[in-house]
This record gives structure tokens, sequence and C-alpha cells, in this order.
């Protein structure tokens, strides 16, 4: 049987400003641990510390412009692109133009804190 999800369960976010996660399906808001489904909005001039997580990370941009710095270089994500960052790769996400972004981010296994790696900051 189907199952629906009735509402989203808000997040805490980490970084320099606030940013709002709406996280459907997940560990949090579903109980499921093999995929997440998160709506992100994100401020001009946000930064997320840098991580290595365990988990493949699938980001569909809907408006605006996320970077996404790796080891070797930076990709600028824009509304109309998607971007795949692979499990056991250094990545860092930041908004920096004024207006910020939204996007949907989509993760394999599901997100966790645990298996995020976060640098330390």
């Amino acid at each position: 049987m189907p199952t629906l999800i009735p509402k989203f369960t808000q997040i805490t976010a980490a970084g320099n400003k606030p940013k709002i996660i709406h996280e459907y399906i997940g560990r949090v808001n579903s109980q499921t641990e093999g995929l997440s489904v998160a709506r992100m909005q994100s401020p001009g001039g946000w930064v997320e510390p840098g991580q290595t997580p365990e988990f493949d990370e699938y980001t569909i941009v809907l408006a605006g412009l996320l970077r996404v710095q790796h080891r070797t270089g930076t990709i600028d994500v824009h509304a109309g692109q998607a971007i795949i960052t692979h499990r056991g790769e250094w990545v860092q996400y930041s908004t920096p133009q004024p207006e910020g972004a939204e996007y949907i981010a989509i993760c394999l296994p599901a997100f966790s804190p645990a298996t995020v790696h976060r640098d330390p900051e």
C-alpha cells in the first residue's frame, strides 16, 4: 500500500546563516533510511562546512545558484541544472548570489549527521 507523507519536518541546517530544510522523506520525517528527499532554501551568502559524506547526493536547482566546491575546483549549478556529488568525495556547498537558492536534495542512502562527516569548524 502506498504511504502518504502528509507534511515535512523542518530540519536545522549547518552553515553561517539560517537555511530552511524541509525533509519530506528521510530518517527524521518518514523513518526512511534508504533515501532522503528535502527541499532547501538557502539565503545569499550562506556557506556550509565542507564534508566527506558516505552517501551520494543528487541536487536539482530550482532557483538561484548553488556553488559546489570540490578538491580540484568549483562548479556553479544554475536554476534548471543538476549535480551529483559522490560518496567519499570532499565537497562544500554555498549560495554566493544575493538571492540565494532553492533546490531539491536527494541522498542515497538517506542523509544522516553521523555519515556526513563535516569538517571541524
